[in-house]
């Protein structure tokens, strides 16, 4: 059995959890998702908790037992806090800025790379930082990532597009003489 499907998940206040079919729905102050359960997976609403079980001795069920917990966990975090992912420009000339739905980079291309943000995802540019924040966590990681694709940070100076936190390897440049 797993570790991480055998915790119980608290309900803060203002939080609603509904089970209908197999799609587990949450609604709270910062708005409302669903997931579906995967086969083999049951969720038990009462009081404040929840509690996934597994209902099928199926390897497949156990796999999936603690994945379904942090989904179904996800979802209640999500509507009450909301999930948030920095990252950081470092680069000369390399700037960031928010014009309505859009994300507009300068990273040292011919052109500005306009990033559209999905609904329900924001974004925030502090100087060098770069906030995304939304309810969902997954797509709050996709877009991270996505941002971080249009120009990873290289090794040699350090420049480009980086989670905050991220630690970079530096390598020696070419070394002069022979």
């Amino acid at each position: 059995m797993s570790r991480v499907g055998k915790m119980i998940i608290s309900i803060p206040q203002g939080v609603e959890l509904k089970m209908a079919g197999r799609t587990v729905s949450a609604k709270g102050p910062k708005g409302e998702l669903s997931c579906d359960l995967l086969p083999g997976i049951e969720l038990e609403v009462e009081d404040g908790t929840a509690r996934v079980r597994q209902t099928s001795e199926e390897r497949t069920a156990g796999a999936m037992h603690g994945l379904s917990r942090a989904l179904v966990n996800n979802l209640v975090v999500g509507v009450s806090q909301g999930f948030s992912r920095s990252l950081e420009i470092h680069g000369t000339g390399y700037r960031a800025q928010v014009q309505g739905n859009k994300l507009v980079l300068t990273l040292g291309f011919s052109h500005p790379i306009e990033h559209e943000l999905p609904q329900g995802i924001s974004a925030q540019v502090d100087g060098n930082k770069i906030t995304v924040s939304g309810i969902d966590k997954a797509l709050v990681g996709q877009v991270a990532a996505d941002v971080r694709r249009y120009r990873p940070p290289e090794p040699y100076k350090g420049k480009g597009v980086r989670y905050e936190g991220e630690h970079v390897r530096r390598k020696a440049g070419k070394s002069a003489g022979a």
